[in-house]
């Protein structure tokens, strides 16, 4: 399946995306989309034979629980809907806690690395079976950026990527920019990783942008892609043709032209490391466990449950993880305290700006007031459910803790709280007349 070169098609981009010549396909965040109908600009880039490819990013099957029916049943439809060759995913957890814990369900609101451990790996591999025979397409799955590192890891990504593939066929959605970002936090070689994974088995490349802060790297996607990751890009290009590859944007957007030089610049990449003289073949280190085939079922593995207490041991591992970062809880024994610290400002952060996204109104009634009020607000609560429902906990938060001292803010927040939170949404005319009075008295 050859797909070529793509772009991230996000809803603040679509008429650049449409306007970009040479594009073959586009990528876009599965659960951004309704499951029953599509926006305009998706539905004219397939009439013009564009394919797009969902990509989810809320399954959490490197989590400890198996993966819920209800959101394997939203992807699923989506890929139908999309007609879509593929599916796509990540190899990390975004929630933890739960009955396998006996303790409330957190939410990390962001992509978390999986310990690359045993137990680890046999959970992921019975819960991507799960996702494989619930999808009407193939699934691959990515790896991710990560500013902390687990203790005890007993296998390399390298390693970890080519299990997974082994035991359950699964294609890989190698992301370049991941692996430099893994260089920097945690000191991989990207090279080595190449090596050690089956790079045959890749479906599909991301390339994106990040910026480095005090050491760390931060994969922003809100940056233009740097020469070190395209520095990995080339070396992956010298060991495969990869069937796809896309550059990825989430935000502080450029114009379109420089969207289109960024493309052209991956093509360069691309064509200058496939030139014979520059494609070498390495043999691929073979990874700690045996199995046979590259085929769904063919390891030794496949088909088989976790092992007995597998589940038990990464759920507490993960929640214990989770709660440091997002409630406060003494980090677990042999992380890094100092990365640790610099993770929970960065989710706190983040939900601070998806919440902004989601929830525009809120930063308007705030002002200046408001970034703070929500850092203040997420280090007493962690996130229990999505985005949407976080905006109605905080204005609740502020609401029940006495309120904000402007009066008229106080009158739009409680309105605004109201309007979504109570069983149905306020009907036309509500809506119509509480505006009206509220220019009436000042807004």
């Amino acid at each position: 399946m050859k797909l070529g070169i793509g772009i991230g098609w996000r809803p603040e981009i679509a008429a650049e995306v449409e306007a970009l010549t040479g594009i073959d396909w586009v990528e876009a965040v599965a659960e951004n989309l309704c499951a029953d109908h599509l926006p305009g600009s998706l539905v004219r880039l397939r009439e013009r034979g564009v394919t797009v490819v969902p990509h989810g990013v809320s399954l959490g099957l490197g989590g400890a629980d198996r993966p819920d029916a209800g959101r394997l049943a939203g992807l699923a439809a989506r890929a139908e809907l999309l007609g879509t060759p593929l599916v796509t995913e990540h190899i990390a957890f975004v929630r933890a806690g739960g009955p396998l814990t006996a303790t409330p369900r957190l939410e990390a609101g962001h992509l978390l690395p999986v310990p690359r451990t045993w137990d680890a790996l046999e959970v992921l591999c019975e819960n991507v079976r799960i996702a494989q025979d619930s999808l009407p397409v193939p699934l691959a799955l990515e790896n991710i950026a990560a500013l902390i590192s687990w203790p005890d890891e007993e296998l390399t990504e390298g390693q970890f990527l080519a299990e997974l593939v082994e035991r359950t066929g699964v294609r890989l959605l190698i992301d370049v920019a991941n692996l430099h970002t893994n260089h920097v936090n945690r000191g991989e070689d990207p090279a080595k990783a190449l090596d050690e994974l089956p790079v045959e088995a890749i479906a599909y490349v991301h390339v994106a942008g990040g910026v480095e802060r005090d050491g760390v790297w931060h994969d922003t996607h809100a940056h233009p892609v740097t020469a070190p990751v395209l520095d990995v890009l080339a070396e992956l290009r010298s060991r495969v043709d990869p069937p796809g590859v896309l550059l990825e944007r989430d935000d502080a957007f450029p114009p379109g032209a420089e969207l289109a030089a960024e493309l052209e610049t991956i093509r360069g990449t691309l064509r200058a490391a496939g030139r014979p003289e520059t494609i070498r073949v390495t043999p691929r280190a073979a990874a700690p466990a045996s199995g046979a085939g590259n085929s769904r079922g063919a390891g030794p593995l496949a088909g088989k449950p976790a092992a007995p207490g597998a589940r038990d041991r990464t759920a507490v591992a993960q929640t214990a993880l989770l709660s440091s970062l997002v409630a406060g809880t003494p980090a677990p024994e042999g992380f890094d305290h100092r990365r640790l610290r610099v993770q929970s400002r960065a989710l706190a952060a983040k939900r601070a700006d998806v919440v902004a996204k989601v929830a525009p109104e809120l930063p308007q009634i705030l002002g200046d007031g408001y970034r703070a009020a929500f850092l203040d607000y997420a280090r007493a609560r962690p996130m229990s459910g999505g985005y949407r429902r976080d905006a109605l906990d905080f204005a609740e938060r502020i609401l029940i803790s006495g309120g904000l001292a402007d009066p008229v803010a106080q009158r739009r927040l409680t309105h605004w709280w109201e309007d979504r939170s109570g069983p149905r949404p306020p009907r036309r005319t509500a809506r119509i007349v509480r505006a009206a009075r509220a220019v009436l008295v000042g807004k």
